[in-house]
């Protein structure tokens, strides 16, 4: 039968069919297999944290180049993850929060994986890909899954966790102006004006339990499952994985906890808020405080210790998983004919700053891993310094896959950084987070932040009145690369905010490579 389809495709050919010839031409397109990671921060054995337990990340680092400096537009899910599917930025997207769809102010947008379908790719997707309850049916060919799964494996966390479901699971009310609230054991809204304090269940847990007991586990191996079948299809396909871990709570099975000791894992080195920043620059992390057992203020070094143990394991869980699908990848002879991006959607704090979570523009919330492998790549195992940023992804990924760019794109392709990646590039990389500072604080404010090769530049302004300036907050990343002291009222630094403050208004049209604003 193979023989009869293969001489009937070459005789259509040879009569010069348009239909078989580009379907031929579809076919020698590169598979896309594309995986998010969450709240991941780039603390991996490939970003020179020898003491992480990642080998198939590490691994997948060997084969590709790995981007020291990737920046994503707004540090919490769905607005980092709605500005990377569209190419666009929150501004554009209108997601500032985890409570609106992009398709609300974009409804006509063409997402990545919509691109890719509307080029002849099977597009599939799993896990968690767009944020939370929220999903994209245009994105995909068959219908996104995700398997279901307990939150934890023991009972008696199972019972606490069952007390009340408060809020969304990475919530900021400050910044997204959510009211709290807390749920009955069935969902229903027992007081929406109560607080989310400890309504879930703890923080972390490490039961002697399989892999697939948690939800990556059940996607890893739906992922395996689903390149068995793609394989078999013959045409190019997009496959999205989505892990959840190691977003809280910190649960994973027992043998990844067993990876590290506890009494070598150190704190962070600057618990302390940044010197001369607004109040709100920071906050304590209410995400973090919603977890049972974790206090207001400042959490006690020991408990730090733990919950820094609990996020090591769930790195090295996540990292299992990616390793059976890259396994299959292998297994099945697809790899040298497959692009694989990995990304985190954002950086994370562990006690940084004295504050956990995201949820702000420092630069561990903002810089994020972001590693790419392309089949034949000249200079596989490199890394590079290039200022990227998640917005990027989507033309890269389609410049790459030989596809045309659509124009509402507002990112541009690193493609040039695979074969020079010392090459000059993007002079800053921008990223925003909202805050409610109240009446007096100067009531709903947005920062606007730029991250230039030397420093990091953030604008607090109005929400309704871009020109009205509350805060600003300059970091100094060579003689302060932690951004514990802000230097922007210091006399001495006047001339150059003001430099600053002219480049920052040009935005990221200014900021564009050489090669790109030449086009």
């Amino acid at each position: 039968m193979k023989s009869f389809h293969f001489l009937l495709a070459a005789l259509a050919v040879a009569a010069g069919s348009p239909t078989l010839a580009a379907a031929d031409t579809t076919a020698q397109k590169p598979n896309i297999l594309f995986i998010a990671v969450d709240d991941l921060r780039p603390e991996l054995g490939c970003y020179g944290k020898d003491y992480i337990k990642s080998p198939n990340i590490d691994g997948l680092a060997k084969a590709g180049i790995v981007f020291n400096r990737a920046y994503c537009q707004q540090a919490v899910c769905s607005p980092t993850r709605s500005s990377l599917m569209t190419g666009t930025r929150p501004d554009t997207t209108k997601v500032w929060d985890l409570n609106t769809h992009f398709r609300t102010a974009l409804p006509e947008v063409i997402t990545l994986g919509q691109h890719f379908k509307q080029h002849g790719y099977f597009v599939q997707g799993m896990g968690k890909i767009y944020h939370g309850g929220f999903d994209d049916a245009p994105t995909w060919s068959v219908p996104w899954q995700n398997p279901r799964a307990v939150a934890y494996a023991l009972p008696e966390n199972i019972t606490l966790n069952k007390r009340q479901f408060a809020g969304e699971p990475d919530g900021d009310p400050v910044a997204s102006n959510a009211r709290p609230k807390t749920r009955t054991a069935s969902g229903g809204v027992d007081n929406p004006a109560a607080s989310t304090h400890d309504s879930r269940g703890p923080a972390f847990e490490g039961a002697d339990v399989p892999d697939n007991t948690f939800t990556d586990g059940k996607v890893a191996e739906l992922a395996v499952k689903t390149l068995n079948d793609l394989s078999k299809k013959g045409e190019p396909f997009f496959l999205a994985v989505g892990f959840v871990k190691p977003h809280l709570p910190f649960v994973s099975p027992k043998k990844y906890w067993d990876l590290y000791d506890p009494a070598k894992i150190e704190l962070a080195p600057n618990p302390f808020r940044p010197k001369n920043a607004p109040e709100y620059a920071i906050l304590p992390g209410s995400e973090m405080r919603a977890y049972h057992g974790i206090p207001e203020g400042s959490i006690p070094p020991d408990l730090a210790r733990q919950l820094k143990h609990g996020y090591y394991a769930a790195v090295s869980y996540t990292d299992a998983q990616v390793g059976k699908v890259l396994a299959e990848l292998d297994r099945l002879g697809l790899r040298k004919h497959t692009i694989v991006i990995l990304w985190g959607d954002h950086g994370w704090k562990l006690g940084e700053h004295d504050a956990w979570c995201k949820h702000s523009n420092v630069e561990n919330d903002v810089n994020a891993p972001l590693l790419l492998s392309v089949p034949d790549m000249k200079n596989a195992g490199t890394h590079t310094d290039a200022l990227v940023e998640f917005v990027d992804i989507y033309p890269t990924l389609s410049e790459l896959a030989g596809l045309s760019l659509p124009s509402h794109l507002e990112g541009t392709s690193f493609k040039p950084l695979l074969d020079d990646p010392k090459r000059e590039w993007k002079s800053a990389a921008f990223s925003q987070y909202p805050r409610n500072a109240g009446k007096t604080g100067g009531g709903a404010l947005m920062g606007y932040s730029m991250r230039t090769d030397r420093y990091r530049f953030t604008v607090w302004v109005s929400r309704n009145d871009h020109a009205k300036v509350n805060a600003i907050e300059l970091y100094d990343h060579q003689a302060d690369p932690q951004e514990n002291t802000n230097i922007a009222k210091e006399p001495a630094n006047a001339e150059l905010v003001a430099k600053l403050m002219e480049q920052w208004k040009k935005g990221w049209q200014g900021a564009k490579p050489a090669m790109a604003n030449k086009s």
